[in-house]
């Protein structure tokens, strides 16, 4: 039997497909939303669960990895159980482990719960993709990519906004127990319309050696960089055995799958040139767009002084722009060199890194408000530009395997970036703070004058100098943060040059 073979039934029409295009996008809604609906409520999670602002990115970084880990088994698992079994039995699970998310008492049971959420929804969102790929005519399915995405986009206006409103209104735990009706509707829904459409199945290979190579590599590799900086990275023996086990789990694994007949991860895809070029533009770019978006509302809550609500708000209207602008691009994508779009999009992308380089202690909120608005521009042409250039010409039969691998890159890669910026910006404190604090000496005039108005203000000079370092403490975060910014624009523009490697897709059909 031939996996796939599910693409020869004619496509949906009418109602039933655009219930289906409802349905599968809702399932990829929630899973966005969960992440960042998370982003918001760090810093409440971890306050309430008496752990510190970077051990609370656990919750982040512990679903990010376990879901890349367990993405690459969707095209075999797929195969071995067919598309529509595996990815209702994978909305279910994820359902059910929302919902044990959402009673964990403690940060341990919350990171134990969001890791089983991570795998067993891994497979949700490459078979929405796949699912809606073989159930719209050919002809359209670069429409139907656009629609899919236009949920990517459209949940970091709601994710942000409900978790400021759940952690500053209600327990933290609502923030994953409003998955379960979410998900218990995408179950109805999906498996009313697609009854009897299910993909043909057959024997599949064991890649448990492969797996098990992913699992330590990737694994390794994430508690490195959660553990790092707590134990002052390579100076800890931890580390060091660490960093040995990921690049140990990963060589064996590329080396066992290249020359493994029916590997867990398909590496001949990357024969394809828009697919190699796609993935490492996705991956690199999500590393430094989802750090900043762990970023802004960490610095919001914890060095200006807003509420949860005020940090969703402020970072709700990067998806604002994209509900307009994902369908106009989907629609004439196949009229335009997608290279053209995407370029636009990283330079956007940088400009609005550079914009916020400009931090100030006294910013407004316009400030904050105005950038994540032009953000949301570079959004609608990067994920479906990309996700558009990087399968264009692979068979429709290896187009679940790609999605996964595609998405697990994807997401390990994000998980990457909220665990090496959170890390970055308290060495780059940690530095300026240092530097700051060399300049309060009682031969600074600047130093003395601050100290003598403070006083005069009913401080005493232990008070005084407290406030001094707290102030200095602040301006180093800020100053940090500035420099993340920085860093992140030129990363972007560094994009533009690696989206040109890939051929040209002007004058393509508007299939892919």
């Amino acid at each position: 039997m031939r996996p796939g073979a599910a693409l020869e039934r004619p496509p949906l029409s009418g109602p039933r497909l655009a219930l289906l295009t409802v349905a599968l996008p809702l399932a990829t809604f929630m899973q966005v939303v969960d992440a960042t609906i998370a982003n918001v409520a760090v810093p409440t999670i971890a306050g309430n669960l008496g752990a510190s602002a970077s051990q609370g990115t656990w919750v982040i970084t512990s679903y990010a990895v376990a879901n890349a880990i367990v993405l690459p088994l969707t095209g075999s698992l797929a195969r071995r159980f067919g598309e529509v079994r595996l990815f209702l039995w994978s909305s279910a699970l994820f359902t059910l482990s929302s919902f044990l998310c959402g009673l964990a008492g403690d940060l341990r049971l919350l990171v134990l719960f969001r890791i089983l959420q991570g795998a067993l929804g891994g497979p949700m969102m490459p078979l929405a993709q796949s699912l809606l790929l073989n159930n719209y005519p050919p002809e359209r399915r670069v429409m139907a990519i656009a629609l899919w995405s236009m949920t990517v986009s459209v949940a970091p206006v709601f994710g942000p906004i409900l978790g400021g409103l759940i952690s500053d209104n209600c327990h933290w735990g609502w923030i994953f127990l409003i998955n379960v009706p979410v998900g218990l509707l995408v179950l109805f829904m999906t498996g009313r319309l697609l009854a009897g459409r299910e993909s043909e199945t057959g024997p599949t290979p064991s890649n448990l050696l492969s797996f098990a190579f992913l699992a330590v590599g990737v694994g390794s590799f994430q508690l490195m960089l959660d553990r790092g900086k707590e134990l002052d990275w390579f100076a800890s023996g931890e580390i060091v055995g660490l960093a040995v086990l990921a690049g140990l789990g990963l060589a064996f694994l590329a080396v066992w799958d290249w020359h493994n007949p029916t590997p867990l991860l398909d590496l001949r895809l990357f024969s394809s040139r828009n697919f190699s070029v796609g993935v490492v533009c996705i991956s690199l770019g999500m590393m430094i767009y989802l750090g900043t978006v762990v970023l802004l509302p960490l610095l919001l809550q914890t060095r200006f002084g807003y509420t949860a609500t005020w940090a969703g708000l402020a970072s709700a209207p990067i998806g604002l722009l994209p509900i307009f602008l994902t369908p106009l691009i989907g629609r004439n994508a196949h009229k335009v060199d997608l290279r053209l779009v995407i370029s636009f999009g990283f330079l956007v992308f940088a400009f609005c890194m550079f914009w916020r380089t400009n931090f100030a202690p006294g910013l407004d909120l316009a400030f904050v408000v105005w950038p994540q608005v032009i953000q949301g521009a570079a959004m609608a042409c990067f994920f479906v530009p990309i996700t558009t250039l990087t399968f264009i010409g692979l068979a429709p039969s290896r187009l679940a395997g790609a999605a996964g691998l595609f998405n697990c890159i994807r997401t390990l890669f994000g998980g990457i970036g909220a665990s090496v910026v959170t890390t970055l910006w308290e060495r780059r404190e940690i530095f300026h703070h240092v530097r700051l604090s060399g300049r309060l000496d009682p031969y600074n005039p600047l130093a003395v004058e601050a100290l003598r108005r403070l006083e005069e203000l009913g401080m005493s000079a232990e008070q005084s100098a407290a406030y001094l370092a707290g102030q200095i403490t602040r301006q180093g975060f800020i100053m940090g943060a500035a420099e993340i910014y920085q860093l992140c624009a030129w990363g972007f523009l560094s994009l533009i040059a690696v989206i040109w490697l890939a051929r040209s897709t002007s004058g393509r059909g508007p299939g892919l």
